[in-house]
């Protein structure tokens, strides 16, 4: 949910590998090559920019894939080439919510919008934080959708849009729902959660037959979003079908242990 975030897609394990070599070539070259005394500040500093950069990225993939530990001390490496690069204390706010501990998320989110508050993915992912959170700030969130939207060089606004959906159907605001999710696929036409997001409508709109039928013909065509799992369960259980509705419970467990999706199923929430 970051510049960073939203732009890296998961790799295979070979890509992150080939990407690990390419960045332990790239440090190695920082520690056993005494260049620094050749660089400009400006070279030196971009430098330490690049390496920055890099650490962060690779703490996105490490959390995107539930490793949050690794992505912690990636982000330390990060932050210790640059202290105020705010792309990483973006990630490292996501990765405080992902662990439960709000109030570190909502200090590094503020820390990564003081230093560049113009930063359209930072303002897309303080509003899912909101969003998330605490539903008594959904207006603030989509505010701050609606300022990376602004934004004509934001890359991904696609996310932006299905991220405003998903809030306003918290909050049963079917048809703001309904405009965000088809904007997000007109640019995106494939975009998994503005997907979902279609379906679940569907499902909290009391059309449980329409949501089931959706969400079968999503499941053929796309791999499986915790989301939709957890969307299958709820379906499938409305339904009475118990069989089905376990299955969906068993995928989401298996290929989504750490989803606040299944923390709230294992807790009997959502």
């Amino acid at each position: 949910m970051n510049a960073i975030l939203r732009k890296i897609k998961l790799v295979s394990n070979t890509k992150l590998s080939v990407f690990v070599v390419v960045l332990n070539i790239f440090l190695s070259g920082c520690v056993h090559e005494p260049v620094e005394g050749r660089l400009t500040p400006e070279q030196t500093a971009a430098r330490l920019e690049k390496s920055a950069r890099i650490h962060t990225e690779l703490a996105a993939e490490y959390y995107y894939r539930g490793q949050y530990k690794v992505a912690m001390e990636e982000i330390d490496a990060a932050l210790e080439s640059n202290p105020n690069y705010a792309p990483a204390f973006s990630v490292l706010g996501l990765i405080n919510m992902a662990l439960g501990e709000d109030d570190k998320a909502q200090s590094n989110f503020n820390r990564a919008l003081k230093i560049d508050p113009k930063n359209s993915e930072l303002h897309n992912n303080y509003g899912w934080f909101l969003c998330e959170r605490f539903p008594d700030q959904i207006d603030r969130a989509i505010n701050h959708f609606m300022t990376a939207l602004r934004d004509p060089l934001y890359e991904t606004r696609h996310v932006a849009y299905a991220n405003a959906g998903i809030c306003e159907l918290k909050r049963n605001n079917f048809s703001e729902a309904s405009l965000y999710f088809n904007e997000s696929l007109s640019l995106q036409p494939n975009y998994r959660p503005a997907l979902v997001g279609l379906i679940e409508m569907d499902f909290n709109s009391g059309k449980n037959a329409v949501a089931q039928s959706k969400l079968s013909d999503f499941m053929q065509k796309y791999q499986p979003t915790a989301r939709s799992l957890w969307l299958g369960v709820q379906i499938e259980r409305r339904a009475g079908n118990t069989r089905a509705a376990n299955s969906y419970l068993f995928q989401l467990q298996k290929n989504f242990p750490n989803s606040s999706e299944t923390r709230a199923l294992r807790e009997g929430g959502l």
